[in-house]
């Protein structure tokens, strides 16, 4: 799947070569920090619509060019960095076409679109001896959603133990996870549209199967179609749930157990409500998401953070007081790279990369799974394949329309 090339490292002096596939409201995000840096250069960007392209051009400038295919952008640039800034459905093949293009991945989440593709992607970053991003970033820096804290030190009082083993942690209002948690949902039953004349629909299809065009299913509302994406919990999932796997130093190993209360059947082709989704480790930890759109109400006024020994509520309220003022006097969580063009220049992992994001990208990608299976599931974090269960390792890695394939 696309060239194999080998880049040289860039120098000190040298502006990055950037390119963008996928020209949305992300991609216009993208777009932006490229050109408001002063290490970056725009090269190239990338759109099945061709109108998007058109006004992206219009705004960055003449050194700038325009693709409607993203195969043929790879093979025609000099690239450094690609963003991949596409629906889920196309994420493990443009971020690989990338990597084996020689090119640095800067990929929007959710990583994948299934749980198999993660390890692909992991394993073209090693093959091409590439750097990945993956454009989530609570575990190094800023407030987390809602908490009105950052991770740091929750790390830090985490890894003092003051807490107790095991830790549950809940997800839901408090840190503003309702926001999307359940509102991407898709609609049944509608009628066929003519595709727009400047808009390549069979590749933005990809490696999805073939439905009849509709606005719905290729507009931002794309979420709420399994064959694409996951829902509000694929399209916020990880920033969530990364810095949890990172504070719970999970950044190795998966759940075990997997249980989700949601109604079923679940539709197989449309997105549907849930109401809450159980995760357990093998130790005894555990996290609790819950949507605060259906169902009973397992998480208010509850703490963020439970252990045996102390709880922490938002704003970094804990019980007993006492664990707040100890946190002052421990020493700061192991320093990680938060700036890619340090990881792009001297070739060293950024701080959430191709392995540990592809862990907490698993963790959506296993609360899915429950919610469409409408029963309890024993996951391997070895194997990445749910033990026994042939249907739900359907779900594990799915098959891509032709002629599209990962190997």
């Amino acid at each position: 799947m696309g060239k194999m090339t080998t880049k040289n490292k860039i120098s000190a002096i040298n502006r990055i070569n950037h390119a963008i596939i996928g020209l949305g409201s992300m991609g216009q995000g993208h777009v932006k920090y490229v050109l408001n840096d002063p290490q970056g250069e725009l090269v190239a960007v990338c759109d099945v619509m061709g109108q998007r392209v058109k006004d992206t051009l219009a705004t960055v400038g003449p050194s700038c060019r325009g693709y409607r295919d993203f195969r043929e952008m790879l093979d025609s640039e000099s690239i450094d960095v690609v963003h991949v800034v596409t629906p889920p459905h196309w994420h493990a093949l443009q971020n690989i076409y990338a990597l084996n293009a020689g090119c640095d991945v800067w990929a929007e989440k959710p990583m994948t679109r299934t749980i198999a593709e993660g390890t692909h992607i992991a394993a073209a970053v090693q093959r091409n001896a590439r750097v990945f991003r993956l454009n989530t970033w609570f575990r190094l820096y800023g407030n987390f959603y809602g908490l009105g804290s950052t991770i740091a030190p929750l790390k830090k009082l985490i890894q003092s133990g003051a807490l107790g083993w095991p830790l549950t942690v809940r997800i839901s209002a408090h840190t503003g996870f309702n926001w999307k948690a359940s509102m991407w949902t898709g609609k049944l039953g509608l009628p066929p549209e003519e595709v727009p004349p400047d808009f390549d629909y069979d590749l933005w299809l990809g490696p999805a199967p073939y439905r009849p065009y509709t606005s719905h299913r290729t507009s931002g509302s794309f979420r709420g179609y399994w064959d694409y994406d996951g829902g509000g919990l694929a399209d916020m999932g990880q920033h969530y749930l990364d810095p949890v796997q990172y504070l719970l130093d999970k950044d190795d190993t998966s759940p075990v157990e997997i249980e989700a209360n949601a109604p079923w059947p679940q539709h197989p082709d449309v997105v549907g409500m849930w109401g809450q989704v159980y995760m357990q480790y093998a130790d005894g930890c555990k996290i609790i998401l819950e949507s605060c759109e259906w169902g009973q109400d397992e998480t208010k006024g509850k703490p963020f953070i439970e252990g045996p020994n102390g709880k922490v509520y938002k704003n970094f309220r804990t019980t007993p007081a006492n664990l707040a003022q100890l946190v002052h006097s421990l020493p700061e969580p192991e320093p990680q790279i938060s700036d890619f063009n340090i990881s792009v220049r001297t070739r060293r992992k950024f701080g959430l990369n191709e392995l540990n994001g592809n862990r907490s990208n698993i963790l959506v990608h296993l609360a899915n799974c429950a919610i469409r299976l409408g029963r309890k599931l024993y996951f391997d974090p070895v194997e990445l394949r749910f033990i026994e269960d042939e249907e739900a390792n359907r779900l594990v890695e799915q098959p891509m329309r032709t002629p599209w394939t990962l190997f």
